[in-house]
């Protein structure tokens, strides 16, 4: 149940793009094609879930028995480069048909603000401060950045229906473009905001 609760949270109540209004550059940059918005949001699902899982064991293995947390947000930035270079090198090897597919969106996660913030939340919300089940709490990290990262995708995949009817429709001059993209982004948070005494 306790997941259940982490995954309406995270997908819809407190969606990481529409609530927290982290990764807003990618959502009106790549959200011109519904192809391209699933692009993204396939690779950052993939390095979200990765990056939560290592900078957690960075934090409570590393980072905190030194007591230098005060570094966490270099730890976590670092780590999140080199694994999304890593996670290149070893696609480009093992699959480059997946690699091929991800294209430019996997250099782009580097600077996604959506993966470090979530590694900062799963560390904030402190799942880990469960007392002796402490990497029992690892699962919930992760499920918890996967929803994240979920809610992220079904934001943007749907933003970018949204954007795909609007150059079919009729749009005042001064509106084309982004200053309709703003409006539908802002609508599109009202409805998600329809989910918040949901949990």
């Amino acid at each position: 149940m306790e997941y259940l609760i982490i995954i309406i949270s995270a997908v819809f109540v407190n969606n990481i793009l529409l609530s927290q209004f982290l990764g807003v550059c990618p959502f009106l940059g790549v959200s011109n094609k519904v192809s391209t918005a699933t692009g993204m949001s396939a690779a950052v699902c993939f390095v979200v879930a990765i990056a939560t899982l290592v900078s957690y064991l960075v934090q409570y293995y590393i980072l905190v028995p030194l007591d230098i947390t005060f570094m966490q947000t270099i730890s976590f930035i670092l780590v999140i480069a080199a694994l999304v270079q890593m996670v290149e090198i070893i696609l480009k090897k093992v699959s480059p048909a997946l690699y091929q597919a991800l294209g430019i969106f996997l250099p782009l996660i580097t600077t996604n603000c959506v993966v470090l913030g979530v590694a900062i939340n799963v560390v904030s919300k402190e799942f880990a401060f469960g007392g002796p089940a402490h990497m029992l709490n690892l699962g919930e990290s992760v499920v918890y950045a996967l929803s994240c990262a979920i809610g992220y995708g079904l934001a943007m995949i749907i933003f970018a229906g949204l954007r795909e009817q609007l150059d079919l429709a009729s749009v005042p001059k001064s509106f084309k473009g982004v200053p309709i993209a703003l409006i539908t982004a802002g609508i599109l948070a009202m409805a998600f905001m329809g989910f918040s005494g949901l949990v």
